[in-house]
C-alpha cells in the first residue's frame, strides 16, 4: 500500500514538472510573439510599410504628347496618334509557358524567340514585348487576360502627307525623339516632358488604382512652319514628273519668299515616306537640297556680274568683245558655242557666254569676286538651322590663279547647295538685301544685310529677263502673265582626276515677277539621261510650272499681259 502511494506521489511530481515546463514554454512563446508583434507594429512599422508598398505600389510614366508640325495655314504635317505598347512582367509570365505561346500567336511572333526573350529578362519586371500597336489590335491582347501582360499608352508619329514632305520633316524614333529634318532641328520645341504618377497594381501587373500624381505631363509645343502645303505639292508633282521624264538620277527644288526668306517648298527626288520605317536609309532620307553640294555652272554668272557692276568698272550697258568665241587662259581654252562678237552684258547672260564671263572676271580683283560671292552666302551655311546643312566650298582668293578665276566665272572650282543658290537669287530679288532663310512662319518684316547696291541688284534683275526670251537659254521658264528673271546652268559632273563630259547637272534658278520679285526658286536635275541635259531644257519647265501655280495661289498680280490670251489672263489673275 505504501509503495503504491509513493509511486502516485512520484507521478504527480512529474506531471507538475511537465506542466510547469509547458507553461514556461507557452509563456516564453507568448512573450516572443508579443515582442515580435511590438517590433513589427511599432519598431519596424515604417520600414515594413515601405517594403509592403513596394509589392503593389508603382511609379508609372505618363507620356507627354509631342507637338504637331503645321504648315503656315495650320494644316497638319506631322501629328502624334495614341497607340498601345504590350508590356510583360517576365517574372510572372515565365511561370506559364502556355501563356507565352498564346501571346506569341496573338502578336504573330515566333514563340521560341519570345520565350527566349522572356527568359533572358527574368530578373526584370518590365519588358516591352510589342511597341506601337493600333488600339484595336491592342484590345485583343487585353482580352486574353494573360497574367503579367498589360498595355501601356504611348504615341506614334504620323505624317499625313507621306513622301510629299518627307525630306523636309524628317522623322522621329520610337520614343518620339527627333532624328532628322525639322523633327530634329526643333526637337527641343516639339518634345514634351513625361509626367509621373503612383499607382497600385495587382499580381498580373494591371493598374487597379491611381494613388497620386507626382508630376503632370507637359505637352510639346506645336511648330508653325513657313511651308505652304499647296506649293509644296506643286513642286513635288512637277519635280517627280521631270525626274521620271528625263531619267535623272535625282532632283531638288526650293521655293523661297523673297520678302521674308521663308521656305515655302522644298522637295527632292527620289522621295521617301517617313511613315515606312522599313526604308529609312540615309541615301533615301537625306535632304539633298540642303546637304548635297554641286558645282553651280552658269547659274553663278549673275553674281560675277554683280561684282563687276559693284566695282564701278562696268555698267549695265557695258560691252565685251568675245570674238572669236574662244579665250586662251594658261594651258586651257575657254570656248563659247557660238562666236557672239562684241556683246553687251545682257547678251552675255542670256546666251551664257563663257568667254565673255572669263574676260570680265579676269579684269576684276580676285578679292572683290570672293568678297561678293561670300556676301551672297556662298561658302557658308545659310543659318537656317536645318541639320547637316553643308557650307559648300569657296576657296581663299589668295590661292586663285588666272585659270581659277576664269573657270570660277562660269561655275567651276567652287561648290554650293541648292539652298545657297536660291538664297542668293532671293537676295537679288530683294534689291541686294540678304535675309536669313527660315523654316518658321514669319509674320513681320524681316531685316536683312546689304550685299550690293540696290541699283546693281535692280540692273541684274533686268538683265536676267533676257535669259527667258526667244534669244536666251531659258525660254521654257516663261510664266504666262509674268516677267521672269533667271539663269540656266549646265555643268559636267566632277570625277576623280577631272570631269565626266557625259554626266551633267542641270539647273535653273530665277525670280518672278521680275518687276517686283516675290518668289525665288531653284530647280536641279542630277544626271538627266533621256537625251536632253541642258538646264534650259530639263529644269526650266519645272520652274515655269511651279512658279505659275504658286503666283496664282498667292494672288500676285501679273506684270506682263502683252503676250497673254484672254483665256490665260483669266487664269493668272488673282
Amino acid at each position: 500500500m505504501k509503495k503504491r502511494s509513493e509511486t502516485g506521489e512520484l507521478d504527480a511530481s512529474r506531471f507538475r514538472g511537465r506542466s510547469r515546463l509547458v507553461a514556461l514554454a507557452v509563456v516564453t512563446a507568448a512573450l516572443l510573439l508579443g515582442g515580435r508583434a511590438v517590433q513589427l507594429q511599432v519598431v519596424d512599422r515604417e520600414f515594413l510599410a515601405q517594403e509592403g508598398g513596394k509589392r503593389y505600389l508603382r511609379d508609372a510614366r505618363v507620356p507627354a504628347h509631342r507637338g504637331a508640325i503645321l504648315d503656315r495655314f495650320g494644316e497638319p504635317l506631322a501629328v502624334s496618334a495614341p497607340v498601345d505598347t504590350v508590356i510583360a512582367n517576365p517574372q510572372v509570365l515565365a511561370t506559364s509557358p502556355e501563356d507565352i505561346v498564346r501571346l506569341a500567336q496573338a502578336l504573330g511572333q515566333d514563340r521560341e524567340w519570345l520565350a527566349q526573350r522572356i527568359a533572358a529578362n527574368h530578373d526584370r519586371q518590365y519588358y516591352r514585348v510589342e511597341r506601337h500597336m493600333e488600339p484595336g489590335a491592342a484590345a485583343r491582347i487585353r482580352e486574353l487576360g494573360i497574367p503579367g501582360v498589360y498595355l501601356e499608352r504611348e504615341y506614334k508619329r504620323y505624317y499625313p502627307n507621306g513622301e510629299i514632305t518627307g525630306h523636309l520633316l524628317g522623322f522621329t524614333n520610337l520614343d518620339e525623339d527627333g532624328q532628322e529634318g525639322l523633327e530634329l532641328a526643333f526637337d527641343g520645341t516639339l518634345s514634351g516632358m513625361d509626367g509621373l504618377k503612383r499607382v497600385i497594381k495587382d499580381a498580373r501587373g494591371r493598374t487597379i488604382e491611381n494613388v497620386e500624381n507626382l508630376r503632370a505631363p507637359r505637352p510639346g509645343a506645336d511648330l508653325l512652319t513657313s511651308l505652304d502645303l499647296r506649293i509644296q505639292y506643286l513642286a513635288y508633282r512637277e519635280l517627280k514628273a521631270a525626274v521620271q521624264r528625263n531619267r535623272a538620277r535625282a532632283g531638288s527644288m526650293i521655293v523661297l519668299d523673297v520678302y521674308t526668306g521663308e521656305v515655302l517648298a522644298m522637295v527632292n527626288q527620289p522621295a521617301f515616306n517617313p511613315n515606312d520605317r522599313s526604308r529609312l536609309e540615309v541615301a533615301r532620307y537625306r535632304n539633298r537640297a540642303v546637304t548635297d553640294i554641286i558645282e553651280p555652272g552658269s547659274s553663278i554668272k549673275p553674281f560675277i556680274v554683280a561684282a563687276a557692276l559693284d566695282s564701278g568698272s562696268y555698267r549695265r550697258d557695258s560691252v565685251i568683245d568675245t570674238a572669236p568665241g574662244l579665250l586662251k587662259v594658261g594651258n586651257m581654252t575657254v570656248r563659247d558655242k557660238h562666236d557672239l562678237g562684241r556683246a553687251g552684258l545682257d547678251v552675255i547672260l542670256s546666251r551664257s557666254s563663257n568667254v565673255g564671263m572669263a574676260k570680265l572676271a579676269l579684269k576684276l580683283e580676285p578679292e572683290r569676286i570672293h568678297r561678293t560671292l561670300a556676301a551672297f552666302g556662298f561658302g557658308q551655311v545659310t543659318a537656317s538651322g536645318f541639320p547637316a546643312e553643308s557650307p559648300g566650298l569657296l576657296s581663299d582668293a589668295a590661292r586663285w590663279r588666272p585659270i581659277n578665276v576664269a573657270t570660277l566665272s562660269y561655275g567651276y572650282g567652287m561648290s554650293a547647295t541648292p539652298l545657297q543658290i536660291v538664297q542668293a537669287y532671293a537676295t537679288l530679288g530683294s534689291l541686294g538685301m540678304r535675309r536669313p532663310v527660315t523654316f518658321q512662319r514669319v509674320d513681320k518684316p524681316v531685316t536683312g544685310t546689304r550685299v550690293v547696291n540696290a541699283g546693281v541688284a535692280r540692273d541684274l534683275v533686268g538683265l536676267l529677263t533676257g535669259v527667258v526670251t526667244t534669244e536666251g537659254t531659258g525660254l521654257q521658264a516663261r510664266v504666262p502673265g509674268y516677267r521672269v528673271s533667271g539663269k540656266t546652268g549646265t555643268a559636267w559632273k566632277a570625277v576623280a582626276g577631272g570631269y565626266d563630259t557625259h554626266r551633267y547637272t542641270a539647273i535653273f534658278a530665277g525670280l518672278a515677277p521680275a518687276s517686283n520679285p516675290r518668289l525665288a526658286a531653284v530647280v536641279l536635275l542630277d544626271e538627266p539621261s533621256a537625251g536632253k541635259y541642258y538646264g534650259g531644257e530639263v529644269a526650266a519647265p519645272v520652274f515655269a510650272a511651279v512658279m505659275s501655280g504658286s503666283l496664282r495661289l498667292l494672288g500676285v498680280p501679273p506684270d506682263d499681259l502683252t503676250d497673254v490670251t484672254p483665256s490665260t489672263t483669266a487664269q493668272v489673275r488673282p
